[in-house]
């Protein structure tokens, strides 16, 4: 088993009210979606004139102060990023980077970034198979992400934010005392290879799919689960996807649509961090860390300890 601590993330700097953002009638005019803000939960984003290595090293940093873990014993960095910028030429410079930033210049590290907006999810999971099996002992899990092009900032299924989020994995045994911890009871996803091109829709069938392999070894149900840390994805297609994959209003948080849009593969972090500094998750609570994308869904059920 292993252990999700220290769950922090950083947003960028500037704050836009939808309203700022480049070509947003033009976009919604083009994608046929009628301009009203409350029926897709358009609200407000972020965004930075930093890289992606500084919003890196500011969540990371951030996760380790908050766990009060020495850089040193860290083993690994998973680095995970939907566009890591440059090539292979560059690549290890940024890499170099992050690493001396946070102080890892002896760690490990494995960059993730195929997956998408499952990119976050996909490294815990590797992060938790690691932890599990031995192989290391202490996982500092980091994504990054941020807009590159203004005109794309929003898209058919989302306003999108700049921002990083980070967290650490490790082995039960090496848990830090004193704040809340996240156990991880089991990953799971289900795919649909055909349906992994980008014209493809969401897929509730895949979810139901998950939900059934993550939870049924646990004699869980999709009704005992005490939240979703989902995508903020735009409002209504979010509420018709998880409901239809068996979750209930309930078990949304949809607050965060509208604060802050869609920050990539961090909403899941991001939303874990912003319902534990609300008061709103429970001791004992089962928490189902779960995005999908077209062709792909990918989740990891967390139970919340009491620090």
């Amino acid at each position: 088993m292993s252990t999700l601590q220290a769950p922090r993330y950083v947003l960028g700097e500037e704050e836009l009210d939808h309203t700022e953002v480049e070509c947003l009638a033009e976009r919604a005019a083009e994608l046929r979606m009628v301009p009203k803000a409350a029926l897709w939960g358009w609200g407000s984003v972020r965004r930075t004139g930093r890289g992606l290595a500084d919003l890196a090293i500011e969540t990371g940093a951030a996760t380790l102060r908050a766990a009060g873990t020495d850089p040193g014993s860290v083993d690994a960095l998973l680095l995970c990023s939907t566009r890591f910028p440059g090539g292979p030429r560059t690549h290890g410079r940024f890499v170099e980077r992050i690493l001396t930033g946070l102080g890892l210049d002896r760690a490990a590290f494995l960059g993730i970034t195929l997956n998408r907006c499952t990119n976050l999810l996909v490294a815990l999971d590797t992060a938790h198979a690691l932890v599990t099996a031995g192989r290391y002992r202490r996982i500092l899990v980091v994504t990054t992400d941020r807009v590159e092009d203004e005109k794309e900032r929003m898209e058919s299924f989302a306003l999108f934010s700049d921002g990083a989020a980070s967290c650490l994995v490790t082995a039960d045994a090496d848990a830090e005392s004193g704040a809340a911890g996240y156990r991880i009871r089991s990953t799971a996803s289900a795919q649909e290879a055909a349906a992994l091109d980008w014209s493809h829709e969401i897929s509730a069938d895949l979810a139901k799919e998950a939900n059934a392999r993550l939870l049924a070894p646990h004699g869980l149900a999709v009704a005992e689960l005490d939240g979703l840390l989902h995508a903020n994805l735009f409002l209504p297609l979010v509420v018709m996807k998880e409901r239809q994959a068996g979750f209930t209003a309930e078990q949304l948080y949809t607050a965060n649509i509208t604060r802050l849009g869609h920050c990539f593969a961090a909403d899941p972090l991001v939303n874990l961090v912003d319902q534990e500094a609300g008061g709103l998750l429970r001791d004992g609570g089962h928490y189902l860390a779960a995005v999908s994308v077209p062709g792909s869904r990918v989740a990891v059920l967390l139970q919340r300890q009491a620090g």
